[in-house]
């Protein structure tokens, strides 16, 4: 009897429930109902609902299972199938998509940051998305394909509103073995067939893919590619060029050359200089605006949740990578100068290791280098332009690296550079030889960038092969 008087308070709350359900408008009734039974398919988080492909994705905890048991969780992909090896036309690649910002206000809170600014990070998680669906285009199915590098990026020309971004790309050159480059571009939107003009251009980037084969995880081979027009004959050309051009930039690496005559004699000046603040003996100090490096460095370590992952289930998404190296790098900029970055540009970067999901990730953010710089080769010390109205570029460093939960095992994932301008005159001093190495290497891409820019703006072919044959990268 206790126990049936006790249970009798519950029934009659969920009576009276039931009768306070029963009274609401159909409507509503159904609502509920809908919001409990139903679940939404969930997509990487922060990425726009509209990057997505015909290919079906696999709930966390199926994966995890497939994980525990030692199988393939890309067992789908991984069926032994015939793959259709014919060249591919640039055109059959073809992807575009509409980002409706200037329509849809809820889209802001994901795109648009504190200060009423485009979040450009958001923005690079959504190209890597897009190139993801643009090469699965290309190679079809039967493979893995995954980000192995991004190109330089620019900002063509700034957004003065917020209005209906465009997402389009296709992809532009392959190596005829196992990589592909695909060029993505955003632009302000325009009506469906209407091409969108230079100035609406926003930015472009390239970005390369990598197809594996799902059980051996060993390159695999991607079909052709076919060019139609004079046009993508010579887009095909400018990434063949690009692509010999990083092999002899990763020849100059301070990694495979010791820096050269004119950066030794640069160092041993701004050593020196850091010997004058030092000596007692000399009024020389070290300036308020001279921060050393050490001073500038910024640390986040995260653990890889399953939301973030990519569409192989255990790996986490490039795009996000790129989007955490991203912030902590503007982060760190306004740390160093107590001031608000503005973007200018991104270096060329490699994803060296995967991410795995439950993996800790570790972002070293360093300022390396600023221009103006302390210190010439020549011993003088840089001015403003303009006094009144100072201007700095602030290059900082990402080094990224991932840990297992038990950190037993560390693996570099990368190393990202970005460039960032700021309304200050701020100046970095490295102090240990690691730190001038850093230096060296920062001043050196800031140049090859300033180079890069000059070719883009140069007319014809023969004045864009002057300013490379007028320009030394490392004095």
């Amino acid at each position: 009897m206790m126990r049936k008087s006790s249970s009798l308070p519950s029934l009659l709350a969920q009576g009276c429930r039931a009768k306070r359900v029963s009274q609401l408008p159909c409507s509503i009734t159904k609502a509920s109902v809908r919001a409990i039974h139903e679940t939404s398919i969930c997509r990487t988080d922060g990425v726009f609902r509209g990057l997505t492909d015909d290919r079906l994705p696999t709930p966390w905890i199926e994966a995890w299972r497939k994980q525990q048991q030692d199988k393939n969780t890309m067992a789908s992909e991984a069926k032994p199938q015939e793959r259709d090896m014919s060249p591919r036309k640039m055109s059959d690649s073809y992807h575009r998509v509409v980002l409706p910002l200037g329509q849809d206000p809820w889209l802001s809170d994901t795109y648009i940051n504190s200060s009423g600014h485009i979040r450009l990070g958001t923005i690079f998680m959504d190209l890597d998305a897009l190139s993801g669906i643009i090469v699965y285009k290309h190679v079809g199915p039967g493979v893995t394909v995954v980000t192995a590098a991004l190109d330089r990026i620019t900002i063509a020309h700034p957004l003065t509103e917020i209005c209906d971004l465009e997402y389009s790309g296709q992809v532009t050159y392959t190596s005829g073995r196992s990589s592909a480059e695909i060029t993505c571009k955003v632009a302000r939107a325009r009506p469906e067939g209407e091409p969108s003009k230079p100035e609406d251009v926003l930015l472009t980037c390239t970005f390369t893919m990598v197809a594996l084969d799902p059980v051996t995880k060993k390159p695999a081979n991607m079909p052709a590619l076919i060019c139609e027009t004079p046009e993508e004959e010579a887009i095909f050309k400018a990434g063949e060029a690009k692509s010999l051009a990083k092999k002899s930039i990763a020849k100059s690496s301070l990694l495979e050359t010791e820096p050269n005559d004119p950066e030794s004699a640069l160092i041993h000046k701004m050593w020196l200089r850091q010997v004058e603040y030092h000596d007692p003996n000399n009024s020389l100090r070290q300036p308020q605006n001279v921060i050393s490096m050490a001073r500038t460095r910024l640390h986040t370590a995260s653990i890889m949740q399953p939301q973030y992952r990519n569409r192989h289930q255990t790996m986490i998404f490039g795009g996000f990578h790129l989007k955490q190296t991203f912030e902590l790098a503007f982060c760190c900029a306004a740390s160093f100068a107590h001031a608000r970055p503005t973007f200018i540009s991104a270096d060329p970067c490699t994803f060296r290791n995967p991410v795995p999901v439950g993996s800790v990730l570790y972002l070293t953010a360093t300022v390396a280098y600023t221009d103006p710089p302390l210190i010439e080769e020549d011993g003088s010390e840089p001015q403003q332009a303009d006094p009144e109205n100072p201007m700095t570029r602030v290059h900082v460093r990402v080094d990224s690296k991932v840990r297992d939960v038990e950190h037993g095992n560390a693996r570099p994932t990368g190393q990202f550079n970005y460039t960032f301008s700021v309304p200050k005159s701020v100046r970095v001093l490295p102090d240990t030889y690691q730190e001038y190495m850093m230096y060296v290497d920062a001043r050196r891409r800031v140049r090859l960038g300033d180079m890069q820019n000059r070719q883009d703006k140069a007319g014809s072919g023969e004045e864009k092969l002057n300013v490379v044959e007028n320009t030394n990268l490392t004095e």
